[in-house]
């Protein structure tokens, strides 16, 4: 039997705990622990509750054991958030919630007061959005005056690994979320860091994905009664460790890491930043084995998780799966919304702010929760064609099929929405894609696995994978058309 690894995968809503195995040629997936990450609004501002996050790493840690012999642990997270250590290595307080309104109107201030945002992205490669650390960083500094106190700012999977560890490292996938890096060089940007007043040195030393980073604490092992095992940076953003389960047989490939945030791109060897890839909004992203992700952030289930929030709030209990067969009963193309329409990146009513959207477009709309998924769900398609259209025309390439993966793939409408919107075959699966990535690559961290494209040879041979192709595509692409208009005027 070849060796166990814990892979701790902390998304946006919620978290899991998996043990990956790699034994005759396939790779074994198994789930040890599960829990919600909800976000806490306190004296107006939003938090992760970090401490209970790491309580549910230390619970995740000793269901493991109860398995098995476990030789490592690995944790990725998603982007841009950060913790900051005082000089004692304590916490100063919980990290800030990226849907948080401190950074609204950051990047007014920032552009070009301080550095244009076409010289920002030229140095990080990264979309600029009001979300991003560097925007973030500039909030902290102006709400934090005892910023000389600080010692140490940490992303979040690299928080999680010293509390596990007390290494201090930025792993270099999750520091290129941060618009805080210089992507070419590879380092944190000196320039970018003088223009926002933050010093170098509360950054820590950066490594690349795969790094043995020690082994769990004397402290923490005596406290959970286990024994150690290794800590491995592995690719600590969720949307690269997703990219490492991508089954992919091609060199070329166009991806949708579907979750709370919908990533859609290709994997390059190498960033492509020109004036194209900044007007489209395109972001790159450093990943396993110095490849590059090529992307665009696309606000994704975030949109329905939303509305189920506040439908049991108004007593409607609804299943994800109840959402989608009503959804499947409605007529289709009646109204569409823009994912990414300002008005729905923060909390609140969802469902009545889909229902503002559509009654100042003009459009009908949509009042039963069916009518509001089935709204979300093809919108959601027809955003993935215009970024696939828009990815082939920056890129130079046309890519024949579409691999989808992460918890979004459930939703066998969605898959098939994006086949028929698309026009192009969807291969989905596998659904929980950051966790395997994440084991995958401790396992080749560990000698278990000789590269990547071994794990996605397994992956394929292993994994539960689908195959939607597209169906009624001249109804689609009429509907495509007025979905341009709704979202362009």
């Amino acid at each position: 039997m070849g060796k166990k690894v814990l892979a701790m995968d902390f998304g946006a809503s919620s978290g899991r705990a998996m043990l990956g195995q790699a034994t005759d040629g396939k790779i074994e997936l198994t789930e040890v622990h599960r829990f919600s990450n909800d976000p806490v609004l306190a004296r107006g501002v939003l938090y992760w509750d970090f401490l209970r996050l790491f309580y549910e790493v230390k619970q995740s840690l000793i269901k493991a054991e109860k398995v098995g012999e476990i030789c490592s642990i690995g944790i990725d997270t998603w982007g841009v958030d950060f913790g900051v250590l005082n000089k004692k290595g304590q916490l100063t307080g919980n990290p800030v919630h990226y849907r948080d309104s401190r950074t609204k109107g950051s990047i007014e201030k920032f552009d070009p007061v301080m550095m244009k945002s076409e010289d920002l992205y030229e140095i990080t490669g990264t979309q600029v959005m009001e979300i991003n650390t560097v925007f973030q960083m500039m909030a902290w500094k102006k709400q934090n005056p005892e910023v000389k106190l600080a010692e140490t700012i940490l992303m979040m999977p690299d928080l999680f690994h010293y509390y596990l560890c007390g290494e201090r490292k930025a792993e270099i996938s999750i520091a290129s979320t941060s618009q805080l890096l210089d992507i070419e060089q590879r380092r944190w940007s000196d320039d970018i860091l003088q223009k926002i007043g933050i010093p170098e040195s509360l950054f820590p030393p950066i490594i690349e994905s795969g790094t043995v980073l020690g082994e769990l604490s004397l402290d923490l092992c005596r406290e959970l009664k286990i024994e150690p095992i290794k800590v491995i940076a592995v690719t600590g953003h969720d949307t690269q460790s997703a990219m490492a389960a991508v089954p992919a047989q091609e060199k070329d490939f166009l991806f949708i890491s579907c979750g709370t945030w919908s990533l859609m791109g290709s994997e390059l060897e190498n960033p492509l930043i020109n004036e194209k890839a900044f007007r489209k909004g395109f972001t790159n992203e450093l990943g396993y084995g110095k490849k590059t992700s090529f992307l665009k952030n696309i606000t994704g289930l975030w949109l329905i998780q939303e509305c189920r929030r506040q439908w049991i709030k108004e007593g409607f209990a609804y299943s994800f799966s109840e959402l989608e067969a009503l959804a499947e009963k409605e007529a289709p193309f009646q109204c569409f919304i823009d994912p990414d329409d300002a008005s729905f990146s923060t909390i609140g009513n969802m469902p009545e702010k889909i229902r503002q959207y559509c009654q100042k477009k003009g459009q009908r709309i949509p009042v039963t929760p069916g009518q509001i998924v089935r709204c979300i769900d093809e919108s959601l398609a027809m955003k993935y064609r215009m970024t696939m259209e828009e990815i082939q025309d920056v890129v130079g390439k046309e890519y024949p099929k579409i691999y989808m993966v992460g918890g979004g793939i459930q939703s066998r409408l969605l898959c098939q929405m994006t086949a028929d919107a698309c026009a192009r075959m969807v291969i989905a699966g596998p659904q929980e894609a950051s966790a395997l990535g994440n084991a995958i690559i401790q396992l080749i961290a560990l000698g278990e696995i000789h590269d990547l494209e071994e794990a996605r040879v397994m992956i394929r041979s292993s994994m539960k994978i689908a195959v939607y192709e597209p169906t009624d595509s001249f109804q689609w692409m009429k509907a495509y058309r007025n979905f341009k208009e709704v979202v362009t005027c």
